[in-house]
């Protein structure tokens, strides 16, 4: 669709969809009166050409609504508009019903008045549709006659002349031998394995030496000036008394990295180490604030022990030592004692499922008696209602000898019965029709009320009072006028929170700002007094 018919669609679908109860008032009358057999599935459609017809004809003019209508099927058409412009519907039940929705004044003004307006230019298109429906012909299939086709056979392909013998091949070359150097490693590939070998065996002898630098270091723990005094200088200097297939110009390279650290050494300064600057945060400030406080306590805590006469800890240490031995001891003897306590529990248990065993096969035993003295009790009943059947049988017997006394009988009873229920069903049937005669003149007289109520007028306008209440009976009720006060009031009291908020907020900033300025002088302080 381009964008003017993706716009009218759109605009069809919202309107349907908001004026969705109104529609449904003309389409479920139309189902119900002249479309009851319309199937329900064209629902949709006779809503959207009741919208068209209601709110968009103006707009979209009749030629383009006859054009819509006429792309429909005629006969559905036909009926619906005939339905829907008719002049005593549009003024008596849809102006009524459309009224219960919205205000009487405004359906008769913008929706009423125009359909009115427009039904004589609709009735000519109802009028057309019924001609064209009148002159409408039905078309009668004719059978197709079957016409014979000849039979596509293949046609044969005509003999192809026989191609010319093939040429003979040419005669190839003569293969020459491969040369016996294909089979020979490359000499380059000799020479890298030498070149790395050497490598290998290089790296090896540096990183020795590179250990003994390293624990020659350790040894001297910093000072350069004692490496000539231990006693392995020389060996490791000359490099022969470690190793003595080591080669002879690793002594160079021994003397010149022992030159280069001891330089390293020597020009190294220690006192750069501890005024290294080093950028502190919120986190760093707090942690290193809290050390140096928890050393302080620590420190007073163990000069005010000292002032109190603290002494060697090393005889509550062997106590402790010894408690806790003799505490290990009588946990190992509780987890014995459970051990031991156990297995009884277990043996326990063995014992009373032997006896719970023991015990229901004695149960069993008295229920299989009491079963074989059931078993007898039921035979023997079973012939003592024998033995009742048998007498039964007889006395019955007996009693089909005096049938006909017995039916005549009956008859005589039977009789009395129906006259009986002939009276009181006439008695019955006379207090129905008096009951039925109260009910209708009750009826008339409600229904000669409902019409005299019908016929007042109606006052559907209620003017609002915003001072009032509802008058609902309920504990918290006010009037609108109230309401907005106390909104009003709400709004203010929220501001004033907010803002108090606001202001606890930058107080603690400022709180935390200075708290960081302390921390930060404090720490100054205690490195000070380290240095």
């Amino acid at each position: 669709l381009n964008v003017t018919e993706e716009k009218f669609v759109l605009d069809t679908l919202a309107g349907c969809t908001e004026y969705k109860s109104i529609l449904d008032v003309v389409v479920n009358a139309f189902y119900v009166q002249d479309g009851r057999y319309c199937p329900i599935s064209e629902r949709n459609l006779y809503i959207v050409i009741c919208y068209l017809a209601t709110f968009q004809l103006d707009e979209i003019g009749l030629q383009h609504f006859s054009r819509i209508v006429k792309s429909l099927d005629t006969a559905k058409m036909q009926k619906f508009l005939r339905f829907f412009f008719n002049d005593l519907y549009l003024n008596t039940w849809i102006k009524d019903e459309w009224s219960h929705f919205y205000d009487s004044v405004y359906v008769k003004q913008n929706w009423i008045d125009p359909l009115l307006r427009w039904q004589p230019k609709v009735q000519q298109l109802i009028e057309k549709l019924t001609d064209k429906l009148g002159n409408r012909t039905t078309t009668v299939k004719t059978s197709r006659v079957t016409q014979p086709k000849e039979f596509n056979l293949t046609v044969p392909k005509p003999c192809a002349i026989p191609p010319p013998p093939p040429a003979p091949l040419p005669a190839l070359p003569k293969r020459q031998h491969v040369p016996p150097s294909i089979y020979k490693p490359p000499k380059e590939r000799k020479q890298l394995e030498e070149i790395k070998a050497k490598n290998i065996q290089k790296a090896k002898v540096t990183l020795f030496c590179l250990g003994q630098i390293r624990s020659l270091l350790c040894a001297c723990k910093g000072d350069p000036f004692s490496l000539h005094t231990l006693p392995v200088q020389g060996t490791i200097l000359t490099g022969r008394a470690i190793d003595p297939f080591l080669p002879q110009h690793l002594e160079v390279v021994w003397e010149s990295v022992l030159k280069q650290c001891f330089e390293e050494l020597t020009k190294q300064p220690h006192d750069l180490i501890d005024n290294i600057p080093i950028k502190l945060n919120t986190a760093a400030i707090l942690r290193e604030g809290a050390l140096y406080q928890r050393k302080l306590e620590e420190e007073l805590k163990r000069i005010e022990n000292l002032q109190q006469g603290a002494g060697d800890p090393s005889e509550f240490l062997e106590w402790q030592k010894q408690m806790r031995g003799k505490d290990l001891e009588e946990q190992l003897a509780e987890i014995e004692c459970r051990r031991l306590q156990g297995k009884l529990s277990y043996e326990e248990a063995v014992l009373a499922h032997q006896k719970v065993i023991q015990e229901n096969k004695k149960k069993a035993d008295l229920l299989r008696e009491e079963k074989a003295e059931l078993m007898h009790l039921y035979a023997e009943k079973r012939l003592q209602e024998q033995k009742e059947m048998k007498e039964l049988v007889e006395h019955v017997m007996e009693g089909h000898k005096n049938v006909k006394q017995v039916k005549a009988k009956i008859q005589e009873y039977k009789q009395k019965i129906v006259q009986q229920v002939c009276e009181e069903s006439g008695e019955l049937l006379r207090q129905a029709l008096e009951e039925e005669e109260d009910k209708n003149r009750k009826r008339y007289e409600l229904i000669q009320q409902i019409r005299a109520i019908e016929s007042t007028p109606n006052i559907r306008h209620k003017f609002v009072d915003l001072t009032e209440t509802g008058g609902h009976g309920l504990f918290g009720e006010m009037s609108i006028v109230e309401l907005r006060e106390r909104l009003a009031l709400l709004k203010e009291a929220q501001k004033a929170t907010e803002e108090e908020k606001r202001d606890q907020i930058i107080h603690g900033k400022q709180a935390k700002e200075q708290l960081m300025l302390d921390k930060l002088d404090q720490i100054s302080q205690f490195r000070a007094e380290l240095g």
